[in-house]
């Protein structure tokens, strides 16, 4: 999502500059190994013009896909994120640094990079999948590793030591 300053001033004379849009953003699946795939999102919001600086007020919802830390199984994350950015032109480069504005460079303004950063922020640390129909298509076995039930087997004594249980078993008859 770009905009030239012109559009943006023309139009925030006398209201609110709004713009409502679909952006790909397929590219965060190579940026981030959490993420499988991400759908374009969708990005609304307004600007305001107050001075030098332009206030962008926007709304990014979307759905990606996240593996589940249980099951590693495929879980739609859906989000909504609500963010507010400041873009200056008259903003100093050791100012710019320590401050939550960020600074024009040219007559053109990018919000791609302020929308791939929100999502990347949103990812969450870990997702469970919901379902347990998830966990049958889970993998149960590995190279070198399967999956263990917490059922108790009963399990019959070694053929090697059954004689040592027959001794056991005379003991205690003597006791």
């Amino acid at each position: 999502m770009k905009f030239t300053l012109g559009q943006i001033r023309k139009i925030a004379y006398n209201q609110p500059f709004t713009f409502d849009g679909e952006v790909n953003v397929s590219e965060l699946v190579d940026m981030n190994n959490d993420i499988r795939s991400i759908k374009p999102v969708h990005v609304s919001g307004k600007c305001i013009v107050h001075g030098d600086q332009f206030i962008f007020t926007f709304t990014i919802t979307g759905e990606m896909i996240l593996p589940c830390a249980r099951t590693l199984v495929d879980v739609p994350y859906p989000f909504k994120i609500k963010a507010n950015e400041v873009f200056s032109a008259a903003v100093d480069e050791d100012e710019w640094e320590d401050s939550e504005i960020h600074s024009i460079n040219g007559e053109v303004l990018d919000l791609m990079p302020l929308i791939k950063e929100n999502i990347l922020l949103e990812v969450p640390y870990r997702v469970f999948a919901e379902h347990v129909d998830d966990q049958l298509n889970s993998m149960q076995e590995g190279k070198g590793w399967t999956v263990l039930s917490e059922e108790i087997e009963d399990k019959k004594p070694d053929p090697r030591l059954q004689k040592l249980e027959s001794l056991l078993k005379d003991y205690k008859k003597e006791k």
